[in-house]
């Protein structure tokens, strides 16, 4: 079982930056490959939404609202993705997920898991 843990979240004043990690990591066995890597939100009231995505092989998008403002980024040898996120307003206060997909070893097992999420709340 994959385990992710987030970190980074907190209150921050509108047109302020806030950088959210995700470190991925297993009880026995090792990760053997993330194809992708990415971060949801959920604002209250609402479903939880795709935000960025960032896959083994660079490519990233981002969701329109967040276009020019968050930055998805990787370090595959730490197993860790980040979310920088600049020119905060108040409508991108959500939890904020982690999600995770790729293999596991022995027994080359899929896994596709989440953070158990972390608030960003930016006041105006």
């Amino acid at each position: 079982q994959v385990q992710l843990v987030e970190s980074g979240g907190g209150l921050v004043q509108a047109g302020g930056s806030l950088r959210l990690s995700c470190a991925a990591s297993v009880a026995s066995g090792v990760i053997f490959s993330i194809n992708t890597m990415s971060w949801y939100r959920q604002a209250p009231g609402k479903q939880r939404e795709l935000v960025a995505i960032s896959t083994t092989g660079g490519t990233t998008n981002y969701a329109d609202s967040v276009k020019g403002r968050f930055t998805i980024s990787r370090d595959n040898a730490k197993n860790t993705v980040y979310l920088q996120m600049n020119s905060l307003k108040p409508e991108d206060t959500a939890v904020f997920y982690c999600n995770a997909g790729g293999i596991t070893w022995p027994g080359v097992k899929p896994f596709n898991s989440w953070g158990q999420g972390t608030q960003v709340t930016v006041s105006s």
